[in-house]
C-alpha cells in the first residue's frame, strides 16, 4: 500500500510539474485581487477584482515573432527589439499560431469569411469575426483591466504614475529620450525623425513591482477590448457600442510622456499598424 501511495503521489507531482513547465520562463504569475494603485488607475475603488493570470515579462520580441510566423514585419530590426508594425488581427493570429506550436489549446476562434457586424469602424476593412474560448490554455491578449492591473504592480503596487516608478526616464522610452539626444520643448514629427527616435531592447529599462519590463513606453500594446467609456464598475463597452477600434495601452517611443501613464487609454482600428505598435501575451492560470 505504501508503495502504491508513493507512486500515486509521484505521478500527481509529475503531472503538476509537467503542466507548470508549459509556462515559459519569461512569463510572470500575477496574483489577482482588487486594484491597489490609488493614484494612476481607472479601476481603483471599483467593484472589480482580477483573477490570477500569467503575463509576459517582456513584450513579444522580433525573434519570438519570426520563430512562429516565419517573417518579421518590424521597421526597426533586431532580435531583442519588440516586434512592431503589427495589427490587432496579426496579433490574434500570432497568439493562436504560437499556442499550436507549443501544444496549447488556441484561445481564439477566427472567422475570416464572416464580417463582424458589431465592428463599425469605418477605416477597418478587414472586420474578421473573432470570438474566444475562455477555458483554453493558449496565448491571448490581455484585457484592458488585466493590463492596467499588471502595469500598476497588482497586489504589490506602490502607486506609481508609470509602470515601475514616477521617474519616466528610468522606466520608459518615449519621444524625448528614444533617439540620439534628449529632446525638450514641443513634439513635432520632423524633430522625432531627425533625432532618429526608435524602439529599444525589451529589457533596457527598469522593471515594475512584478518584474515586468517596458509596460510604459517603447511600443504601444494591443489589448482585447473595444474602446469606449468605462462604466461605474470599470467595465468597457460592448462591441456594438464601439466605432473607434481596439484599446492600446502603455505609450510608445514616439509618443508623449502622458501616454506612458498607467491610466492612459486610447484606441486604434484593429487593422491599423505602426512602428510603435506591439503586443504582450497573457495566459490563463
Amino acid at each position: 500500500m505504501r508503495k502504491l501511495f508513493i507512486l500515486f503521489v509521484t505521478a500527481i507531482l509529475g503531472a503538476f510539474n509537467a503542466c507548470a513547465q508549459k509556462v515559459p520562463d519569461n512569463f510572470v504569475l500575477v496574483k489577482g485581487g482588487p486594484f491597489k494603485n490609488v493614484k494612476c488607475t481607472n479601476y481603483y475603488g471599483k467593484s472589480i477584482a482580477i483573477p490570477n493570470f500569467y503575463i509576459g515579462k517582456y513584450v513579444v520580441t522580433q525573434k519570438e515573432w519570426t520563430k512562429v510566423m516565419g517573417s518579421n514585419p518590424s521597421q526597426f530590426q533586431g532580435e531583442n527589439l519588440p516586434v512592431e508594425t503589427v495589427s490587432w488581427y496579426d496579433c490574434i493570429e500570432y497568439c493562436n499560431a504560437r499556442s499550436a506550436k507549443d501544444g496549447l489549446n488556441p484561445y481564439y476562434n477566427i472567422d475570416k469569411n464572416t464580417r463582424d457586424a458589431n465592428n463599425r469602424t469605418v477605416v477597418d476593412e478587414i472586420k474578421w469575426t473573432v470570438t474566444t474560448n475562455p477555458r483554453a490554455n493558449g496565448y491571448r491578449l490581455p484585457t484592458e483591466a488585466e493590463w492596467e492591473y499588471a502595469a500598476s504592480g497588482g497586489q504589490m503596487s506602490k502607486g506609481f504614475t508609470y509602470s515601475g516608478g514616477d521617474d519616466i526616464e528610468k522606466v520608459a522610452w518615449f519621444w524625448q529620450n528614444s533617439g540620439d539626444t534628449k529632446l525638450t520643448g514641443f513634439w513635432t514629427w520632423p524633430r522625432v525623425q531627425a533625432n532618429h527616435d526608435r524602439s529599444h531592447p525589451v529589457d533596457s529599462k527598469e522593471p515594475n513591482e512584478l518584474g515586468l519590463y517596458c509596460m510604459s513606453g517603447n511600443v504601444r500594446e494591443w489589448c482585447w477590448d473595444w474602446f469606449g467609456d468605462l462604466d461605474a464598475n470599470g467595465n468597457g463597452p460592448k462591441a456594438s457600442s464601439s466605432e473607434t477600434g481596439r484599446v492600446w495601452k502603455g505609450g510608445g517611443w514616439m509618443g508623449g510622456d502622458f501616454c506612458c501613464e498607467i491610466a492612459f487609454r486610447a484606441s486604434f482600428e484593429a487593422s491599423g499598424k505602426g512602428p510603435d505598435q506591439g503586443l504582450r501575451l497573457c495566459r490563463n492560470e
